[in-house]
């Protein structure tokens, strides 16, 4: 009966390590000093994506169209001890998105992770009805419309030595770079 305790005490301590490892547990801040913008992300899935990124380390931008939601997010996030500011961005709005990032710029020196969670749909209705101006609205306002937003951040004057800090951070002014 003592041996199944102790195989059992060993398979509960093994168990454990694996459920930590596989959680990430292990790992200390992997985005220690990125900075990750995240459109949509007081609430539902965009609050998730905005919290996780938080958590690894990265200093995070979240924004939504309205700035109660702003500051409710923001401050339950840094309430949980996470690095997070907050704007108001409608991603259909050019002066909006263009707002968004020179905050994140101004505030933390450039952007390294972009999370495009917000959407703009202008019609309801059959897919096989929708015109071109409905399709164009939609592809300037979400992923490319925020997309150009980010063209300015290269066009900012910086010393030679920033300009090496953030290529050692593995930061580009003007690229997209992907979710982890």
């Amino acid at each position: 009966m003592q041996k199944v305790g102790l195989l059992l005490g060993g398979c509960v301590r093994l168990w454990k390590s694996v459920r930590m490892a596989s959680s990430g547990v292990a790992r200390r801040d992997p985005l220690a000093n990125k900075v990750a913008l995240v459109t949509a992300s007081t609430d539902g899935i965009g609050l998730a994506i905005a919290r996780r990124l938080a958590q690894d380390g990265a200093h995070v931008v979240v924004s939504s169209r309205k700035q109660q939601n702003v500051d409710r997010a923001v401050a339950a996030l840094q309430g949980e001890g996470l690095s997070v500011t907050g704007i108001v961005c409608h991603v259909g709005k050019a002066e909006h998105r263009e707002r968004l990032v020179a905050t994140a710029v101004k505030l933390h020196g450039g952007i390294d992770i972009l999370v495009s969670n917000a959407a703009v749909n202008p019609f309801f209705g059959n897919l096989m009805d929708v015109t071109e101006e409905v399709w164009d609205k939609r592809r300037i306002s979400g992923d490319c419309g925020l997309h150009s937003s980010l063209h300015p951040i290269s066009k900012h004057k910086t010393s030679p030595a920033d300009k090496k800090d953030r290529q050692a951070r593995g930061m580009c002014g003007h690229r997209v770079f992907p979710v982890l």
